[in-house]
């Protein structure tokens, strides 16, 4: 299972066991919350109430009074009132009265005067000093017609002479625990959900973030170019850029020992020429045969400045990760310059050059780097043409990209050899001395050309040898 599914699962189960433990526990505390208040309400009612009646139930007027027509309008009214976007148009308080014997003297309800409540709690306990309150349902088998009541005793010189009970049933107050508890439903799922978005979003970019340094990180490993990803700071920022060291450390070293090894190989050959030569010239010899060694280590020093010259320029090229100077370039300039740097060669060879490139045509590139492919190009071109041959430069221009064509009259390329071509080393002997080049050109040119994001293609066409290499436009250059 991927790092990133495993953080969005972990933070996914830490999101709903917190959203589903506060919700559970914020619903729990709705309902009772409300009832509270209401009858913290009851009770500042009541005991206003027992102020304004004590004094009929004092004289014991309260009957013959104007307090039955008061609550019995009371009780007809209608608020018409909205409450946090609920209607209310009824009054829902049942107000009653007893004697200090529990019997009751005066109800809003006109059903109970004459009863005797003295066994209800409300009154029973407000008889006896204490605070008085119970919540009875209306319908035992119904827990929705529960009545809350809240008893004040009724006092005269201090002595409780009678009860005034406040009621409300709860089904008064249901529809704003359910406006409550349903807006909190929505809120809850509602935040669950952003921080579950939220988290896939972190999830997301931290596993973009490790794909692209994993790949990366295998890119290396397969010796393939690869751009290091960068962010803007954290521990991301510092990963990448260790993973960065340490490719350049192990990268260095063992890229320091393979050419150690190779130069070591590729310069046995020389110097061993050199050396058997210079031994030779110690001895009688005559004057023909001292030149011909002498010519031999001429010719040898001078492969071996060759093979150091391209070792370095290759080694510089394969420590690349991306080009340096970068612009559009004129690719008939190019090809003029190179021209114009082998005219001795042409010339003395007799070659027929035919550069049909227009001025129009442009590539994107390091120009360095394009000049010295295309010179290698050349020089390779220029060892197998013969004498009096044909050499033609041409471009095609396809969508974004640009085909550059080299061609040169020569034998074909061996079937054998044609995969091996651009391979480091790998050199076929020149038809004009039987001898081997230091292999490195076409290996530099391939090298260029994956720095540029193009390919090196060489096969063999009617009449002779043809390379081609595609390059990006301007527009689809990659970065």
């Amino acid at each position: 299972m991927r790092l990133g599914l495993r953080f969005f699962l972990v933070y996914a189960l830490f999101i709903g066991f917190t959203g589903y433990f506060v919700l559970n526990t914020v619903m729990k505390e709705i309902r009772p919350g409300v009832r509270q208040s209401t009858e913290e309400t009851l009770v500042d009612t009541a005991n206003l109430l027992a102020e304004i009646l004590r004094n009929d139930v004092k004289n014991g007027t309260l009957a013959q009074s104007h307090w039955p027509e008061l609550l019995k309008a009371y009780g007809t009214r209608q608020p018409g009132a909205t409450i946090w976007g609920l209607p209310k148009n009824q009054v829902n308080h049942r107000i009653y009265v007893t004697d200090a014997n529990g019997m009751v003297l005066l109800d809003s309800s006109g059903e109970a005067v004459g009863q005797d409540y003295s066994k209800w709690n409300d009154v029973y306990l407000t008889l006896r000093g204490e605070y008085g309150a119970r919540s009875t349902r209306s319908a035992p088998d119904d827990p929705a017609s529960s009545v809350m009541h809240v008893g004040a005793p009724i006092r005269d010189n201090g002595q409780i002479i009678g009860v005034v009970t406040v009621a409300k049933p709860n089904s008064s107050l249901q529809p704003y625990v359910d406006r409550t508890e349903h807006r909190l439903l929505w809120y809850g799922a509602g935040l669950v959900i952003l921080g579950l978005l939220l988290g896939a979003l972190l999830s997301w970019w931290l596993s973009v973030a490790l794909r692209r340094l994993t790949a990366y990180a295998e890119a290396v490993s397969e010796g393939r170019r690869a751009e290091l990803p960068h962010y803007r700071g954290g521990e991301l920022k510092q990963l990448s850029t260790a993973v960065e060291h340490m490719r350049t450390q192990l990268e260095g070293k063992a890229y320091v020992e393979h050419y150690v090894h190779t130069l070591t190989h590729e310069l046995k050959s020389p110097l061993a020429a050199i050396r058997g030569a210079a031994e030779l010239l110690q001895g009688d010899m005559s004057r023909e045969q001292q030149q011909r060694f002498v010519g031999n280590i001429d010719s040898e020093s001078t492969r071996l400045q060759q093979l150091i010259e391209r070792l370095l320029n290759l080694a510089q090229v394969e420590q690349r990760q991306g080009l340096e100077a970068q612009a559009s370039l004129p690719l008939a300039a190019l090809v003029d310059d190179v021209l114009k740097a082998q005219c001795a060669r042409i010339e003395g060879a007799g070659l027929c050059i035919e550069q049909t490139i227009g001025a129009e045509v442009k590539v994107f590139g390091e120009p360095f780097l394009l000049r010295q492919a295309l010179g290698n190009l050349l020089d390779n071109a220029l060892d197998f043409t013969p004498a009096g041959g044909v050499l033609r430069f041409s471009a095609q221009t396809r969508h974004n990209a640009v085909q550059v064509s080299l061609f040169n009259q020569a034998a074909p390329i061996p079937d054998y050899a044609l995969p091996r071509l651009s391979e480091r080393f790998y050199s076929l002997p020149r038809p004009a001395s039987g001898r081997k080049s230091t292999g490195l050109g076409l290996n530099f040119v391939e090298e260029v050309m994956k720095l540029h994001g193009g390919t090196l293609q060489i096969g063999n066409v009617h009449g002779g040898v043809q390379v081609v290499l595609h390059l990006h436009t301007v527009s689809t250059l990659p970065t």
